[in-house]
């Protein structure tokens, strides 16, 4: 691919979605590169991944400063590199109006569960709590609001009747790491567009993934290339 789409991707922990984003971006046809890691905290695991792929990595310190600092630092590291997509990855730090305005549908996140339900933390216990029977992830482009935002594309899995939080979170996390290098590709490709408050889609979905489609048939385009084990398809599954 010709132009890849500059990317920076934000932690705070261990960066189980970052390890699969960088998996994707290893590809040359993937339309995005990983251009740059920035971790809030300087214990984050992902930093190591990050160095091991070869991929600057900043720490820029949330904790102990005013936010206003803290996020015009961010945003020197991010045009310094020349930035084109931000991606929020196991990031826990609201972010300003501002700043998300200024990245308007340019920002994605990830969230575990099946967004509107469950935004904020402890979704896996809220969920098991809560008796549903599907749970899940979401990806949508960043808004204001916490966990809001138009969704990109959506995951489910079932809530067997013998899960605890930890074995609803590793299904889940499994599905996240199929769904987010997808959604970014997508995004990076410029097949997203906003229409109403919603995000369409112009592309094959992963398999079990839900997404809304732009109207009319899809193209007869090879799956995005994320990585094989991404499993993307040529069907359209609407959601």
């Amino acid at each position: 691919m010709s132009h890849r789409r500059r990317v920076a991707v934000l932690i705070s922990g261990r960066g189980s979605n970052l390890g699969a984003l960088l998996a994707a971006a290893a590809d040359p046809a993937y339309p995005a590169m990983i251009a740059l890691v920035i971790s809030n905290r300087a214990d984050a695991g992902g930093l190591a991944l990050a160095g091991a792929a070869g991929v600057p990595a900043l720490v820029v310190e949330s904790r102990g400063r005013p936010r206003a600092t803290f996020e015009a630092e961010m945003a020197a590291h991010l045009a310094a590199h020349a930035i084109a997509l931000v991606v929020l990855a196991g990031f826990m730090r609201v972010l300003t109006p501002g700043f998300v305005a200024a990245w308007e549908g340019r920002m994605v996140n990830i969230h575990p569960s099946l967004l509107p339900s469950f935004p904020g933390l402890d979704t896996h216990a809220r969920a098991l709590a809560a008796g549903v029977a599907l749970h899940g992830c979401t990806v949508h482009l960043v808004s204001a609001g916490v966990d809001e935002g138009p969704i990109l594309a959506q995951a489910a899995v079932p809530v067997l009747a013998d899960d605890t939080e930890a074995t609803l979170a590793a299904r889940v996390l499994a599905e996240e790491h199929r769904l987010f290098p997808a959604c970014l590709g997508w995004l990076a490709a410029g097949r997203v567009r906003v229409e109403g408050g919603r995000a369409r889609v112009d592309a094959p979905r992963p398999r079990g993934a839900l997404a809304n489609p732009l109207p009319g048939p899809l193209p007869g385009l090879s799956a995005l290339s994320t990585n094989p084990a991404q499993g993307c398809d040529e069907g359209d599954k609407d959601g």
